[in-house]
This record gives structure tokens, C-alpha cells and sequence, in this order.
């Protein structure tokens, strides 16, 4: 083997020092832009302290301001979101991810489901008006008129509510994971199937004890980045949830987010209603940021098995 030169030693120190570099960059701006965020939002945060997230009452004219009600439709927005996305995009990665198709006909429908994620957000938002939300108000009314004595369709669905903007929110999130959960599928070390089913294994076993758990920690990341994103998601929420300032144990009743609040109200917000929207911006950062340490914990337990 050639042994290496000092040139080649100076340009591997500087590419570590410039990755080092860059990834302290990413730590600096997240810092800076939460700190800003916080010193926009500090008179809120002064006047009306943890009962802001404890308050259903939204009122610019009194300057009375609280966000249970958008933190309420973001979580369930996105956990309905996450109910519907998570299987069929896990079982969308392992039907791409073996040999089911030929390998031609797999290569176009994993750029199909690739394409799903370019498209514009307010294009999902008039699809959900024009032909989702008609579609499910059928549905709707048959659920509460037959199930109606449940909570969650004790209302009928008038037009935008919480379920519309949940179900666009599924196929937003859908090809983040299906496409991420792939890859970490295929990467896998072929030697894992072909030792599993050395010793008996049926093909369902290999991929539910094998391929799945040690896939893992890749489905979870791909799984929060579609939770990032169902968190914060705006124009086609805003276009479909309602914006409803009320609680509703209904998933058929017009609901609220943090974020549709935001694009809402922050153009023609002034004083305390602009410290209160960068209130509740720092609670859906806040938000996120433990989802995703939570994943990360997760991850990191699930491996010491």
C-alpha cells in the first residue's frame, strides 16, 4: 500500500475541521433563532406565564391570549396523521423493499411515491376542499348519524375540520416514510435474511424478527422526520382544519394549529398578540424538540436489546 503523504494527512485534518465546523454552525443557528424567538415572545411570556398553555380564550380585541386549543389540534392532528401514515408507509418500504415486483416496474413506482413529496402543500390544500373534503362529508354523516354516541363523531362534518386536514396530513408524511424506511430496509447486510432463513425461518418471520428490528432505528427517524413535519405544517392545514378556536373531542368538528394560527394572525398581528404568536411558535419548537429527544431515547433503549 502507498503510504500516504503529508498532503494528503493536511486535507483530511481540514475536511474534519470543516464538517466540525459546519456541524457547530447548525448547533449556533438553532441556538440563535430559539433565543430570538424567546426575546420576541418574553412580554407573553411575562404576562400570561404557564396559563397561556392551560387557556382556551384567543381574544385580540381584549389582549387575551391562550393556546390550548391550537396545541390541542397540532398533537391531534398529527397523531391522527401518524395512525393512518405509519403502517401503510412501513408496509409501502417492504413491498419496495423485496423482490415482489420486477425490478424496472419497482424503480418507477419508488419515484411515484417519491413524487408525492414535491408537491406544493397548498395543491394538497385545494385537492382536500375540492374532492377530499365532498368525499368524506358522506362518510361523516353516516358515522355520527350510526355512531354518533362516541365523542369523537359526536358532530357532523360541516366542511374543513380536524379530519380532512388530518387525512392530507398522511399523505404529506407518507412518502418521508416510506421512502427513508426503504432505505434503511435495503441497507440492510443481506447475510441477516440469508442466516434466518438457514435456520428455518418462513420469509414473514424473517422480515416481522429480523429485517423489522434491526431496521429500526432507521423507521424511527423516519418516523419523527414525518412528525417534524405534520407538526408544522401550514397552508394545507390552514386551508382544511376549520380554524376553530374551540375543543372538540370530534375528529368531524373544525379544529385549530399552532402553525394556521400563525399564518393566520401574524401579518396583521401588533404588541402583545405578536409577543403571544412567537409564544406559541416557541411552544411548537419546544414541542418538537421533545418528540424528538423522546425518539432518540427510544432508539437508543430499543438498541441494548
Amino acid at each position: 500500500m502507498k503510504p500516504r503523504s503529508d498532503w494528503d494527512r493536511t486535507m483530511d485534518r481540514g475536511f474534519i475541521w470543516l464538517t466540525r465546523i459546519f456541524a457547530f454552525a447548525v448547533a449556533v443557528i438553532l441556538i440563535w433563532i430559539t433565543v430570538q424567538v424567546a426575546i420576541k415572545a418574553w412580554p407573553a411570556i411575562t404576562e400570561f406565564g404557564f396559563s397561556f398553555i392551560t387557556s382556551t380564550n384567543w381574544d385580540p380585541v381584549r389582549n387575551q391570549y391562550g393556546a390550548l386549543p391550537q396545541l390541542y389540534g397540532t398533537i391531534a392532528s398529527s397523531a391522527i396523521a401518524l395512525l393512518i401514515a405509519v403502517p401503510v408507509g412501513i408496509g409501502v418500504a417492504l413491498f419496495l423493499s423485496e423482490d415482489y415486483l420486477p425490478p424496472r416496474i419497482q424503480v418507477v413506482i419508488v419515484f411515484l411515491v417519491e413524487l408525492l413529496a414535491a408537491i406544493p402543500s397548498v395543491v394538497y390544500g385545494l385537492w382536500g376542499i375540492f374532492v377530499l373534503i365532498p368525499l368524506l362529508k358522506v362518510v361523516g354523516n353516516w358515522l355520527n348519524a350510526s355512531l354518533g354516541w362516541l365523542p369523537i363523531f359526536s358532530t357532523p362534518l360541516r366542511g374543513p375540520g380536524l379530519l380532512p386536514a388530518a387525512l392530507v396530513l398522511a399523505i404529506m408524511v407518507l412518502p418521508t416514510i416510506a421512502a427513508l424506511s426503504r432505505d434503511a430496509l435495503i441497507s440492510l447486510p443481506p447475510d441477516l435474511r440469508q442466516a434466518s432463513v438457514g435456520l428455518g425461518a418462513t420469509r414473514w418471520e424473517t422480515i416481522l424478527k429480523v429485517l423489522l428490528p434491526s431496521a429500526f432505528s432507521g423507521i424511527v427517524g423516519a418516523v419523527m422526520l414525518a412528525l417534524g413535519r405534520a407538526l408544522g405544517e401550514t397552508m394545507a392545514v390552514t386551508m382544511l382544519i376549520g380554524n376553530s378556536n374551540n375543543i372538540s373531542p370530534s375528529i368531524l368538528a373544525p379544529s385549530n394549529t399552532i402553525a394556521s394560527l400563525l399564518a393566520n394572525q401574524f401579518a396583521e398581528a401588533s404588541g402583545l398578540q405578536v409577543a403571544a404568536l412567537m409564544y406559541a411558535a416557541l411552544i411548537l419548537f419546544v414541542l418538537t424538540l421533545l418528540v424528538n429527544i423522546l425518539a432518540q431515547i427510544l432508539i437508543e433503549r430499543v438498541q441494548r436489546i
